[in-house]
């Protein structure tokens, strides 16, 4: 029996994001098209082609062709811009439900409404994003949020702990709100990661144990902090570490790494890849979940998130994982049972899948945070009996989380709206 009506089969759906460049929530929103593309009439729409399409789907895909950027004469027209040409693509395609991914997409998803049902799909915390601020982001939280939210039709957050921050943050009216985690593609994953290493990538993975992480070079990740942890760690023992992604902070990464004496590794420089090395920065890889699943432990200081697609990766690949407890979504995947302290911890929380650690961005306690971080560390890699066990129940709890038990939410809310 269909998960949909034969009515709702004949739904169009638009699926809007501000670009497809790099990012979690450019994956998600590639995941959701491939799958909803299966049910409804599914076209893609973004703002501009920067950064390419990383993702493609096999669906229509759309270019507003508006830039981002420039003055704020220049933003403010590109934005009416955006919402005169997303209303347009609208009736072209007679859009009947319009997706939008981002923030920037729902603002223009919202003020282009039509007819069509709207749902906001809210990928990461308002609250604690760093990269909200200044005017821009005092209007942001004070005026583009409070006052626009509650004319969508849904508002679907990927993890509980962002509905509180809606609603008592933004005043989004709590029947709005729905929360739908994301979904990982557990066989594919669980495929690509038996990938073999090269030779010479083995090699490293053979002369120490190796913790890795993996994302975006970026002030959310809050990778500096790791490699202070690291070289205290490898004052006590032998260990590699190594970074799986790109972005704007690499220089920066690579500059703090080789200030703390230790030796690194970039794979966009020309020398070999060779065991002598202590941080190994690989860059993009098409498949991240070979370097992942040989590891020791995955490690993962975000200051914070939405629902962390790369943590979730690492324990589909039965690597122990060692994260922040930041906000939101680390302790919801690790920790479901127990609920967001309200002061944030100071200590190491073995939880039921993982452990806990403290977020590494408060200067007054960053210090003592480090120590923390580096004794957790230490103790884990001398216990090869507990990152077993970590990694079985790891790969167990991954199992809540396939494309088959989170999509049948999507369906369901998605008749929901278009049958009010």
């Amino acid at each position: 029996m269909s998960l949909v009506s034969s009515a709702t089969e004949r739904l169009r759906l638009l699926l809007l994001i501000p670009n497809l460049g790099m990012g979690g929530a450019q994956r998600v929103f590639h995941d959701h098209s491939v799958e909803l593309a299966k049910y409804y009439k599914v076209t893609e729409a973004v703002f501009n082609e920067e950064g390419g399409n990383i993702y493609p789907s096999g669906n229509e895909l759309i270019s507003l062709e508006v830039a981002g950027g420039g003055s704020p004469v220049a933003k403010v027209r590109n934005f009416m811009q955006r919402i005169s040409r997303l209303r347009a693509l609208k009736q072209q395609t007679k859009t009947d439900v319009c997706i939008s991914h981002l923030e920037g997409a729902d603002y223009v998803n919202l003020l282009s409404k039509g007819q069509e049902k709207v749902i906001l799909c809210i990928h990461g915390s308002k609250l604690h994003d760093a990269n909200i601020k200044g005017a821009v982001g005092w209007l942001r939280k004070k005026v583009l949020m409070p006052s626009l939210y509650n004319r969508a039709d849904r508002i679907v957050t990927v993890s509980r702990d962002i509905n509180p921050e809606l609603i008592e943050g933004f005043g989004v009216k709590p029947e709005k709100l729905l929360t739908i985690n994301n979904f990982f593609e557990v066989v594919q994953i669980t495929s690509k990661a038996q990938e073999p290493l090269t030779a010479a990538e083995q090699a490293v993975y053979d002369a120490a144990p190796v913790l890795v992480t993996s994302g975006r070079l970026s002030l959310q990740k809050n990778q500096a902090p790791l490699l202070d942890s690291f070289a205290a760690l490898l004052k006590r023992r032998p260990a590699k570490l190594v970074f799986v992604g790109d972005g704007e902070l690499r220089t920066e990464l690579v500059a703090r790494a080789r200030h703390l004496s230790l030796r690194v590794y970039e794979a966009w420089d020309t020398q070999p890849l060779t065991p002598d090395d202590d941080v190994y920065f690989l860059g993009m890889q098409q498949n991240p979940f070979k370097y992942i699943r040989p590891a020791s432990a995955f490690v993962f200081p975000s200051a914070w998130e939405g629902f962390p697609m790369a943590l979730g990766e690492a324990m589909i690949c039965g690597v122990p994982v060692v994260t922040t407890d930041c906000p939101t979504g680390p302790r919801e995947i690790l920790a479901p049972a127990t609920t967001t302290p309200k002061v944030p911890i100071r200590w190491a929380e073995l939880s039921a899948y993982g452990v806990l650690m403290p977020m590494l961005n408060n200067p007054a306690s960053l210090t003592s945070d480090l120590g923390v971080w580096t004794e957790t560390l230490d103790q884990l890699l001398a216990d090869s009996a507990e990152r077993d066990r970590l990694g079985v129940l790891a790969r167990e709890r991954m199992q809540d989380f396939t494309r088959e038990k989170i999509f049948r939410q999507w369906l369901a809310v998605i008749e929901e709206v278009t049958a009010a």
